[in-house]
């Protein structure tokens, strides 16, 4: 890895550190068969759940609705889908969801290893998400106070990724300039190719090995590759 010494990383959250799919999944299953037992639709559940959230938290992150009416909406959306009625009190049927989610949530296995291999760098986790919600989820797979302040862009003057100043605030955060600083996650603009407009290098995590990611960025399938990575 060319360049200035990296002396700080950036870690993606979902997908990255925490499992946020599995925890997504298993809690709307649990949701929907609560809500609506036996519907002939209820296997379909997590995958709908999952196609319906960017596009509502793209909607949250553009100034275009709340945090609590993008969630109203996106569960809306999904009773809609199941031709079934909507709940009457829709934050607190997602309050129903969250509690599950956040029962679900785990890290993955190879996070709390790599974190802990790091000593001596700085670090930060750098996530789209709402700024309490990704908090509560650092602190429900064990690692607040592990992995350096969660910046998300309620904190970054309104940047989220892959918005060039997300990364360069993200940086700063950090003490640092991007430069200095490696952002490892999943997704390949967000986490990959969008911080190079920046001069910040980064590394796809492709935890599934799908490969045909992005010409001339690292590539590692778990985290257990990012200490012998950056020590090379």
């Amino acid at each position: 890895m060319t360049g200035p010494a990296i002396k700080g990383v950036l870690f993606d959250l979902d997908g990255t550190l925490l499992d946020h799919r599995g925890a997504a999944d298993a809690a709307i299953a649990s949701w929907a068969a609560g809500r609506f037992p036996g519907h002939p639709r209820l296997a379909e559940v997590p995958a709908l759940w999952a196609a319906l959230e960017e596009p509502y938290l793209a909607m949250w992150r553009a100034g275009r609705c709340t945090v609590g009416e993008q969630r109203r909406l996106r569960l809306s959306a999904l009773c809609a889908e199941l031709d079934v009625p909507a709940p009457g009190d829709l934050d607190a049927a997602y309050g129903e969801f969250l509690v599950r989610y956040r029962r679900s949530c785990r890290a993955f296995p190879d996070a709390a290893d790599a974190v802990a291999e790091l000593a001596g760098f700085a670090l930060g986790v750098l996530t789209n998400g709402g700024q309490r919600a990704q908090e509560a989820k650092v602190r429900a797979i064990g690692l607040e106070g592990k992995v350096g302040p969660v910046l998300t862009g309620e904190v970054l003057a309104g940047r989220f990724k892959p918005d060039p100043e997300a990364y360069t605030r993200a940086a700063a955060a950090l003490g640092l300039a991007p430069q200095e600083v490696l952002l490892v996650g999943d997704d390949v603009v967000k986490d990959v190719t969008g911080p190079a407009a920046t001069g910040m290098r980064s590394v796809w995590l492709d935890r599934l090995d799908a490969g045909g990611g992005p010409e001339g960025f690292p590539r590692i399938t778990s985290l257990a590759g990012l200490a012998p990575l950056l020590r090379s």
